[in-house]
């Protein structure tokens, strides 16, 4: 059990069932008043944020999740399989969990998993990943007007833009936060 008051961004915590991450927290104080702690939180399990309001003092138990490195096998229409690296043991997630991270993944590329006693939370995406450009636009000469900028298609699927000098099968770095072009590999 851990004080409301010590939580910081980062946390996981169990309330009411749910599996929550600590996005952020606002500490309310005053004079009359017990302390109110307003925690942004996300849910693990679906992804939606909330705020959770407590009163100072109050306790939640903190959920310990395991994270096992493993390697992403293929897709077989509802579940993408993944395997585990040391025990070859594999482990399957749903494809409607994994909406966002699946613009990221490539086959046989290797992943952290989060896990909380057995139960698979969710895959832990690295900051920026490589891609390669499958489709992209022809640059027009001249064509600064508007944005410097032209559509692309990676190996993934993900559509982004990128500057007009970067060619068909170039890999550039993407961020996983927000989808887009970070330069080029």
């Amino acid at each position: 059990m851990v004080i409301v008051n010590d939580l910081k961004p980062g946390m996981t915590f169990e309330n009411e069932g749910n599996i929550l991450t600590v996005l952020n927290i606002d500490h309310n104080k005053t004079a009359m008043r017990q302390m109110i702690i307003k925690v942004k939180v996300r849910n693990v399990r679906t992804g939606v944020i909330n705020e959770i309001s407590f009163t100072g003092g109050d306790k939640v138990e903190l959920a310990h999740l395991e994270r096992r490195q493993m390697n992403y096998l293929y897709d077989d229409g509802t579940n993408l399989v993944f395997m585990d690296e040391n025990s070859g043991d594999q482990v399957e997630v749903p494809k409607d969990r994994l909406d966002w991270e699946m613009k990221f993944l490539k086959f046989n590329e290797s992943v952290n998993i989060s896990m909380l006693e057995n139960e698979v939370l969710g895959i832990i995406l690295p900051d920026k990943v490589e891609l390669q450009i499958v489709e992209c636009e022809q640059a027009v000469k001249g064509d600064t007007a508007t944005s410097a900028s032209k559509n692309a298609v990676l190996e993934t699927g993900l559509e982004i833009k990128v500057p007009l000098f970067i060619q068909n099968g170039e890999t550039v770095i993407v961020s996983t936060a927000d989808g887009k072009y970070s330069g080029r590999a």
